[in-house]
């Protein structure tokens, strides 16, 4: 685990899925799209940016669920499959897909310790949201080269490069631990 962020662990509502991420994100996007704000029914859902590999699912087990996205490239929802409560979700990513896990920070048993990066979509956000004036904030979507910290473009980058040597349809997938 890097230095910067203590271990994290997070779960859904019932407990039956509990997980651990084992680095710190990548980034924290908080999206407000029409598109989440319908899949979650609140203003905005804010995710974290893992690498798959970092996320360890500590025990239950999960359902994933396929739905479309604006890009026409669909997202997969994990959910637990007691309560329904979604953990994370994959997208497409410019082929990184199942690579790249977005945590949904309000699943954290800390949820206060990943606050947002950048705010997306702010195009389509509710009026009454206000934003903190020093946050970062784009209308649709940001610039990776500009908005990234090196460390973490290049550890994008590495995705990239596996998700294309495995092919793009290769499904990474979380090995538990602990089966309770």
């Amino acid at each position: 685990m890097d230095s910067q962020v203590d271990a994290l662990e997070g779960g859904c509502t019932c407990g039956h899925v509990r997980y651990k991420l084992n680095s710190k994100p990548l980034i924290v996007h908080c999206c407000h799209c029409r598109w989440c704000q319908r899949q979650t029914g609140t203003a905005f859902v804010i995710n974290a940016l893992f690498e798959t590999d970092n996320v360890e699912l500590l025990h239950g087990d999960i359902f994933e669920i396929t739905m479309p996205s604006p890009s026409g490239n669909g997202q997969k929802i994990t959910r637990c499959p007691k309560c329904q409560v979604a953990v994370w979700s994959n997208y497409y990513m410019g082929g990184i897909k199942d690579g790249i896990s977005f945590i949904r920070v309000g699943t954290l048993d800390d949820p206060g310790k990943l606050p947002p990066d950048v705010h997306i979509f702010t195009s389509t956000k509710l009026p009454w949201v206000i934003l903190p004036p020093d946050d970062q904030a784009v209308d649709i979507f940001y610039d990776y080269e500009t908005t990234w910290t090196p460390d973490n473009l290049a550890r994008k980058e590495t995705l990239l490069a596996k998700s294309t040597e495995e092919g793009f349809d290769q499904q990474l997938s979380i090995t538990p631990t602990s089966q309770n």
